[in-house]
């Protein structure tokens, strides 16, 4: 929030290239809620960030179904130890919808094959320019692999949720079904090939000829309605201890999109810690190392370099259970705290300990 407070404090509005921006996918008007005609189920929502607490500790009524999809929660969620003892649990019945054998495959009591990219029909959102794509399959679909809204569709029906699929145009038909949906531009750009209208006449400029969508179109650094539900935007993560003195961060690297391609990811990974964390624990460059704390440790190799700065451990976002030495990553160190605004996840709250395990 401070940094994208800085345009609006520094004056950086109002000419072409400056301002900031991050993502342009709501420019189509497309939601959710258009797109589906069917109530909201009365059932609980469980904040996938304490997925781990939702497979142990619910009980009223417990979860006895995990069905995955685009996702490898192992891999990706906080408290990874606690969602590894759910998925351990015999008495959950688990799902995973994947196309290659992820952490969490491994637990799975049912593997469904999904197609990729390249076998189904889907739409696409820009993110941060003004596109809206039609993506279309160069390849049949291989073996029994689906696409996501297949399988549901067919869910559904054998649940009682929706009628059995009849429609003869099949996955063509469904896609052409969502953008009937869709706002009048984003339908004409998706099927026709129109550009979507941009804002500021096809040249924004914010705070020239686009505005916030406030009530009064200026910048609120310190919006009312947040403030008095939260009271401050004073930020205090978990302080450092002396058992846990070091901050753990976990980057995106190079080798992987979160944790997608992390079956590709060579040999061992290394956490990045400052000389000066190193020396007086006698750790050199390529040892092998155990970074803990109360909920679980990471087995790995340092890297001493001053790219991190003292206090603090890198050890890469997105990480497999093969890219360690002892099966755990990064996120079996983070705590399932949530954040106070919007719910996320913390996952630069970890606060750790490290020690050497063996010389290089």
């Amino acid at each position: 929030m401070a940094i994208l407070a800085l345009p609006a404090v520094a004056g950086k509005f109002g000419v072409r290239g400056g301002g900031y921006t991050m993502s342009n996918s709501a420019a189509y008007g497309i939601t959710a809620e258009a797109l589906v005609d069917q109530p909201a189920p009365d059932t609980r929502v469980v904040n996938m960030n304490q997925l781990g607490r939702a497979l142990t500790e619910y009980t009223d009524p417990p979860v006895s179904v995990l069905f995955t999809y685009n996702c490898n929660p192992l891999a990706t969620m906080p408290d990874q130890n606690r969602v590894l003892r759910g998925l351990a649990r015999e008495d959950l019945f688990t799902v995973v919808f994947d196309q290659v054998m992820t952490d969490s495959a491994r637990y799975a009591d049912l593997l469904l094959p999904a197609t990729t990219f390249f076998e189904h029909y889907d739409i696409a959102k820009g993110y941060g320019a003004y596109h809206l794509h039609l993506v279309r399959p160069v390849i049949d679909a291989i073996g029994e692999a689906r696409p996501n809204h297949e399988v549901f569709r067919e869910l559904g029906a054998r649940l009682g949720l929706n009628e059995p699929d009849t429609d003869l145009l099949g996955e063509s038909g469904a896609l052409l079904e969502t953008a009937a949906r869709m706002p009048e531009a984003a339908r004409a750009a998706l099927l026709d090939g129109g550009p979507l209208p941009i804002p500021g006449n096809g040249h924004p400029i914010q705070f020239v000829n686009v505005f916030p969508k406030t009530s009064d179109e200026r910048a609120h650094l310190c919006p009312a309605d947040l403030l008095s539900t939260r009271g401050t935007y004073d930020y205090a993560p978990d302080p450092a201890t002396e058992a846990y003195p070091l901050a753990l961060i976990s980057p995106a690297s190079e080798k992987t999109i979160s944790s997608t391609l992390g079956e590709f990811r060579p040999g061992v990974a290394s956490a990045k810690i400052n000389p000066a964390d190193a020396a007086p624990r006698a750790i050199a460059d390529g040892d092998q190392i155990k970074i803990f704390n109360a909920l679980g440790e990471v087995h790995c190799q340092a890297s001493v370099t001053p790219e991190v700065r003292a206090g603090v451990l890198s050890l890469p976002k997105g990480l497999w259970t093969k890219s360690t030495l002892n099966g755990q990553t990064g996120n079996a160190l983070v705590p399932d705290t949530l954040a106070d605004l919007g719910g996320g996840a913390c996952f630069n709250d970890a606060r750790v300990q490290v020690q050497l395990l063996g010389k290089h």
